[in-house]
């Protein structure tokens, strides 16, 4: 089969490797649709991932199918079943796990290569995080089920209480999913007062309020963070703050642009090795929480998906269109231009 092999920095090539058979517990799947992400962006332009991958390998982790093999031992799936399968499972018996902390897990196991027709997963995952799609959902609105599950994590971990004042940093595909689990109310009783998107696409912010975006904001306008969401709190900063770059200036910046108590939320991966500065006296005196939020657990998978199926937020938007795998060299060149937030990628 045709397949996209990640080798290196922005190096990606589709490459004929032999079709995957399922051995003890695994299953494969025929792709339906492959979102791409912006994980998958960060790791093309920079070469590799300090996780969940190592370079040369099969690419891509957002899909959705059909169950086309079953290996030995697998239960209650059958072929035919339209299936949805995070990328990633945790181990159950270490340390992390046994505190039912799984997005530390020591040994959590990631599966890349859904940019092919075909897709094997793991024995793990499909014990754990496969998931049968609602019947009328679609395959593209089904593979978003991998980020938006990250999201609900990190919502989830921002400590946010109804009338909260959110500042959130970035306009990608996963700052567009804050916004839509924030303002439908995600976990909460009600949803915040304020959700501030700051950006740098005007078309992307505009996507931002029809999620649910109070204020937006282009960041190239925007001189002085910090004082614009004060202005915004009656001068005391955001109780929320979600940085979704992964710039280390960012991070920097979102520190600076909370109130006393607030929860700074640090969503986006920096590149390996980076580092950043703090202001001790603001970070004691001002009992600031400073939180790196990772990935998801198979709690958040299933919530997503019924997230998604739910349609409380118009996650479509985010969905910019469809291309053939044979184009996946310029929709990655797209993305790295924004001028896409997220395509789904389909077999020839």
């Amino acid at each position: 089969m045709l397949a996209a092999v990640l080798y290196g920095q922005e190096d990606l090539r589709l490459e004929t490797v032999p079709d995957p058979e399922p051995g003890m517990g695994e299953i494969v799947i025929a792709v339906g649709a492959a979102t791409t992400c912006g994980t998958d962006l960060k790791v093309w332009r920079r070469g590799g991932h300090a996780r969940m991958l190592k370079p040369p390998t099969l690419f891509g982790h957002e899909a959705a199918g059909t169950i086309v093999a079953l290996g030995e031992g697998v239960q209650g799936w059958n072929i035919g079943d339209r299936v949805v399968a995070n990328n990633s499972a945790p181990c159950g018996q270490c340390f992390f796990c046994k505190r039912q902390e799984y997005s530390l897990c020591q040994d959590l196991l990631f599966n890349n290569g859904t940019f092919a027709p075909l897709l094997k997963i793991p024995a793990p995952i499909v014990e754990q995080n496969l998931l049968p799609i609602p019947e009328g959902l679609s395959f593209e609105m089904a593979a978003m089920t991998e980020p938006l599950a990250c999201v609900l994590h990190g919502v989830a971990r921002s400590n946010t209480k109804p009338g909260d004042r959110v500042l959130l940093m970035g306009d990608g595909a996963i700052g567009l999913m804050f916004v839509a689990a924030l303002a439908s109310g995600f976990s909460l009783s009600a949803p915040p007062s304020e959700i501030i998107v700051v950006g740098g696409s005007p078309a992307r912010l505009e996507v931002a309020k029809q999620l649910g975006a109070t204020h937006t904001y282009l960041h190239r306008e925007v001189t002085d963070l910090p004082a614009l969401t004060r202005k915004h709190t009656e001068n005391w900063g955001a109780d929320i703050v979600i940085e979704a770059t992964g710039l280390p200036t960012a991070w920097e910046t979102a520190i600076a642009c909370g109130r006393p108590g607030a929860t700074i939320n640090l969503f986006g991966g920096c590149p390996k090795n980076t580092t950043i500065t703090v202001n001790t006296e603001q970070l004691h005196y001002n009992e600031l929480t400073l939180k790196g939020v990772f990935h998801n657990t198979p709690t958040f998978v299933r919530s997503a998906l019924a997230f998604i199926n739910s349609g409380q937020a118009p996650l479509e938007l985010l969905i910019s269109g469809q291309a053939p795998l044979s184009e996946l060299g310029r929709v990655f060149e797209e993305m790295r231009d924004r001028k896409v937030i997220k395509v789904a990628m389909v077999p020839d």
